[in-house]
């Protein structure tokens, strides 16, 4: 199935779906399907029924982005389907205005389960928005250190004098390289979903200006996303501890769940699970 015809089933399937009580329509009795009919999503739409029809059909080709947007206005389509109706038609998705640094109450209520487990969440640009007690006891608690620099790609690239602040014990990655490889190429791609982000923009000409290293990996245009590493932390009571770095998504938001964890029956695991219960403070508070 060629393109022009996944996004004629597509749209097909999302009118099919819709009633016309929930697109706001007046409901009619003796109605053969319980979806939207093609005249009445034309009607919602501001397009043509025939335009309805070959779209459906796989004959128009090219719709523009401001068809396609008031289709999925039409269609009350979610965020992600919003951009992925895009995308089948071959346009670039909107991008939101502004980074949020909101996290959903699902997600939430997900980071209250996760007991001590040790996890920070980050938004799109790497400013890290919430912590747990298990990741302030193996790092220490970052609410000690200025909000604004409490961001991984400037930990990851200081400007000029500055110094970590996200862990306030030596943390040594395992694949340094590829880690700063990774958050520039994800920073690129952040761009491509919040292209009229001030705050990203800032972030990435202050660490272009500032730093020799990112402004050399970012010139290489690499577009992906930071996934997972391996670091060493030098933890004050117990000891150096390998963890594994997974990074989750939300997705839309483009929120980043970082969780550490260590390999089972190791001593990391041993001593990872003695630092999250050791109490330690920051030195910057005791």
């Amino acid at each position: 199935m060629d393109s022009d015809q996944r996004l004629g089933t597509t749209v097909r399937a999302w009118r099919d779906r819709l009633s016309p009580s929930a697109a706001g329509l007046p409901s009619r009795h003796h109605r053969r399907a319980a979806g939207l009919r093609r005249e009445e999503l034309a009607e919602l739409a501001g397009i043509s029924v025939d335009y309805v029809v070959r779209l459906e059909q796989g004959r128009s080709s090219s719709p523009s982005a401001q068809v396609v947007g008031a289709l999925a206005r039409a269609l009350r389509l979610t965020d992600a389907e919003r951009d992925h109706l895009y995308r089948l038609a071959g346009l670039a998705p909107p991008g939101g205005a502004e980074i949020s640094d909101h996290i959903p109450p699902g997600v939430h209520r997900l980071l209250q389960r996760l007991g001590d487990v040790a996890v920070g969440v980050f938004a799109a640009d790497w400013q890290l928005i919430w912590w747990n007690r298990g990741w302030a006891a193996i790092l220490g608690d970052p609410s000690s250190s200025p909000q604004v620099l409490r961001n991984f790609a400037r930990d990851t690239f200081p400007i000029g004098e500055e110094v970590p602040t996200l862990a306030h014990w030596p943390v040594v990655s395992v694949d340094a390289e590829v880690v700063e490889a990774a958050i520039v190429s994800d920073l690129r791609r952040a761009t491509g979903r919040f292209p009229d982000s001030r705050r990203l923009a800032d972030l990435i000409d202050l660490l272009g200006a500032g730093n020799e290293r990112f402004a050399t990996l970012w010139a290489n245009g690499a577009v992906g996303a930071h996934r997972e590493g391996s670091k060493v932390i030098r933890h004050p009571t117990v000891g150096p501890i390998a963890v594994d770095c997974d990074v989750l998504t939300d997705g839309e938001a483009e929120l980043k769940i970082v969780v550490l964890s260590a390999a089972p029956d190791t001593v990391d695991e041993i001593n990872l699970r003695l630092a999250s219960l050791s109490g330690v403070v920051d030195p910057a508070r005791s």
